[in-house]
């Protein structure tokens, strides 16, 4: 069970990076802000998403 906390945490930071560089890139790129925005957005989810499987023993769904 430990490998398996390590590996949810590791991929939490994943996300949680990708959503960071979405938003960095933003900040530069304003006709395309809107979009990456929702990009971060949604890594932020997934991030969100698997720390409550985890938690809660549930099953990934990221909402699709």
């Amino acid at each position: 069970m430990y490998s398996n906390k390590n590996a949810v945490l590791e991929n939490v930071r994943r996300y949680r990076a990708i959503a960071s560089l979405y938003r960095q890139t933003a900040a530069f790129r304003p006709v395309q802000r809107c979009s990456l925005l929702g990009q971060a957005k949604e890594w932020e989810y997934r991030a969100l998403a698997e720390l409550e499987a985890y938690f809660l023993g549930g099953t990934l769904d990221y909402g699709k």
